[in-house]
């Protein structure tokens, strides 16, 4: 959609952010907290990037978005989407999305790419910091928060509801394209203003931290950026918003949304995709159901399609 935040499709509006709190001066530690957990838990999927750990977390989801012309396919008509849907064994009316931002350990920082969505965008999202402490991780131990891009439902999550910093004594990274972007958004002021303190920039294509590199991804937004988790010969490619759905932005890679900016977003799925299948990439997806990891593989027809890792869920 071209608004900055993804929920009005489902007809849910952004309730405000609160005025910011004053900043949280860094903390002097140089070793995180661990982020060891004894608990399993349906809201934390912990993996690994070589010897990196990596752990997918839940900050909720986005329930009975509608199937129509104005979301998934745009001008293509609702039977044509639901179709893709129910020959998928989903529902054709109605689609999720899920939010699970991803959780790098990276030596002795603590990366945590994206922030979900936050108070500001409904009961059904926000749990990013409970995910966080059953994963064993105190919020103000996040040394570094790697935006991808300005949605709402991307850093909304960077203030909790009384408008202090979630993350104090984190620096919040995003590509200096989309910071531009982010400050001249008049809905997003309040939230800039919380922010401004601690936010470093970088020009697409840096290396931001030692085990992580900014990927741009044009098109979605001005300075949309994935990020590639590297560990000796693996990699990981975390997508952000280069595909929103499991099914129809993977099948119908080529089919336009409302959720990106323009149409060199719809180019840059198709490549990425297309890239994906050809060298058995594998990637990390922010609104593919939890825990959003996985493959693309490709069909005898031609046709692309998720092939998830681990037990894929999309409740929220």
């Amino acid at each position: 959609m071209t608004t900055h935040f993804k929920l009005a499709a489902a007809g849910l509006l952004l309730t405000g952010l609160i005025a910011a709190a004053a900043c949280s001066p860094p903390a002097g530690t140089t070793e995180p907290a661990s982020a060891e957990a004894p608990a399993a838990s349906p809201d934390v999927y912990r993996f690994k990037v070589g010897t990196i750990e990596t752990i997918a977390l839940r900050d909720g989801g986005l329930s009975g978005l509608p199937n129509d012309n104005a979301i998934l396919g745009v001008g293509r008509t609702p039977a044509e989407v639901s179709a893709v849907l129910t020959a998928n064994s989903l529902p054709g009316d109605t689609f999720e999305l899920s939010i699970q931002p991803l959780l790098v350990r990276d030596g002795v920082r603590l990366v945590l790419i994206d922030a979900g969505a936050g108070a500001a965008m409904g009961p059904t999202a926000g749990k990013l910091p409970a995910s966080l402490r059953v994963a064993g991780v105190e919020p103000s131990t996040i040394t570094d928060v790697l935006i991808s891009h300005g949605h709402g439902d991307h850093v909304g999550g960077l203030v909790d509801a009384t408008g202090a910093l979630t993350y104090p004594n984190a620096t919040i990274r995003m590509s200096a394209p989309e910071w531009t972007a982010l400050q001249a958004d008049d809905q997003m002021a309040t939230l800039v203003a919380a922010i401004t303190p601690k936010v470093e920039t970088f020009e697409p294509g840096a290396q931001v931290t030692p085990a992580v590199l900014a990927v741009p991804i044009r098109g979605h937004t001005p300075g949309h950026t994935g990020y590639e988790v590297r560990s000796g010969e693996d990699r990981l490619l975390y997508i952000a918003d280069s595909a929103h759905h499991h099914v129809v932005s993977v099948q119908k890679p080529d089919w336009a949304n409302s959720f990106d900016g323009n149409a060199t977003a719809m180019q840059s799925r198709i490549a990425l995709l297309g890239r994906a299948a050809d060298e058995n990439l594998r990637l990390y997806a922010v609104h593919f159901p939890f825990p959003g990891i996985g493959r693309v593989t490709r069909r005898e027809d031609g046709t692309l399609v998720w092939a998830p890792e681990g037990a894929a869920t999309t409740g929220s």
